[in-house]
């Protein structure tokens, strides 16, 4: 397994927990609790996909279908824990923001598209999902609010961009792209730091 592969992995587990978690929060049901998880996991990817032309990914891959189900499982067993940590959620969603970010840059780099068009893609890849699962539980998107959301996706991108051009190996530049993303979203969250609302 590639170090690519296992970043996806991860970041599609934790994108399904964030998920999975907020749709249980809003009682749903098991399937629909697993739709929102999917839904959360495979969105960014789908249209970005869609946007370079490409079938998308888990279209492929029938393994996301059981990625999901495994974070579902994590959910009902570890639920109570997860939601006595309030902080859990902002954790998990920060972590496949991070990773997925990664997974964005790198495909559409892969396709040949300059770099700027990389950083739009990772950011995508990274918060579509965020934003259509705030919409199927019926909440207003992060993207949308105060919150610093999209952006960590973008300065990962410039971080990735940075390291690739001073020579930095891949695998480190994937690590170090990520803890930037989940850095700044935490940050942002733990001391409440937004951007201006336009008025």
């Amino acid at each position: 397994m590639s170090f690519f592969t296992f970043i996806e992995i991860l970041g599609t587990i934790a994108f399904a927990i964030s998920g999975i978690r907020l749709a249980s929060a809003k009682q749903f049901d098991w399937f629909g609790a697993y739709v929102v998880g999917f839904t959360t996991a495979i969105g960014g990817g789908t249209l970005r996909d869609l946007m370079l032309s490409l079938t998308p990914f888990w279209m492929l891959d029938p393994s996301y279908l059981v990625m999901t189900a495994f974070a579902m499982i994590l959910v009902m067993f570890m639920g109570r824990l997860l939601i006595r940590l309030n902080n859990t959620f902002y954790l998990f969603d920060a972590i496949g923001l991070g990773l997925f970010t990664v997974v964005g840059v790198e495909k559409t780099l892969g396709e040949g598209f300059p770099l700027w068009v990389a950083i739009i893609m990772g950011m995508i890849t990274g918060a579509a999902g965020g934003i259509l699962r705030d919409i199927m539980i019926n909440e207003v998107p992060l993207i949308f609010r105060k919150e610093i959301y999209a952006l960590a996706c973008v300065i990962g991108g410039v971080a990735f961009g940075i390291c690739d051009y001073i020579g930095v190996s891949t695998s480190a530049n994937e690590v170090i792209t990520s803890l930037v993303v989940i850095a700044v979203r935490y940050i942002a969250v733990k001391y409440e730091l937004k951007l201006p609302v336009l008025k």
